[in-house]
């Protein structure tokens, strides 16, 4: 049985598949948080900035959060998102400035999907460094 909460997490679907361009779409601004859809699917969403991710999450109730002890050096090693309802005791939070300088110092990139193929919200995120190529 699937340990993850639903609607948070999708287990690992094979090799590449978190970073299929045909599944996503980068977006760069808010103006372009328009829905994009492939087929009756909704695509993943990809992107870096600050303005999108954080409006994302207020939408959900998320907070910027990290688990505890994971800290190096007083540096943030583990970012996570605290959603209301979903036993967020294990997690320290944060706030958005820490978060985001640690998002920036490891040039990571935000996939997140805005609403389920039945149209309610959608909580799926997922933190992922670029590849080689991407860089």
């Amino acid at each position: 049985m699937n340990e993850h909460r639903l609607g948070t997490r999708i287990p690992y679907a094979g090799s590449g598949s978190s970073r299929s361009p045909k599944y996503s779409q980068e977006i760069q601004s808010p103006e372009r948080m328009d829905r994009v859809r492939f087929g009756n699917v909704e695509r993943t969403r990809v992107t870096r900035n600050h303005d999108i991710i954080r409006q994302w999450a207020e939408r959900r109730g998320a907070r910027p959060a990290t688990m505890p002890g994971s800290e190096d050096n007083g540096q943030l090693r583990v970012l996570r998102f605290d959603f209301p309802g979903y036993g967020g005791a294990v997690l320290r939070p944060v706030n958005w400035d820490e978060w985001f300088a640690t998002f920036d110092e490891r040039h990571l990139h935000f996939r997140y999907q805005d609403r389920r193929a039945d149209g309610t919200p959608s909580n799926f995120n997922r933190l992922e460094r670029p590849s080689r190529e991407d860089r």
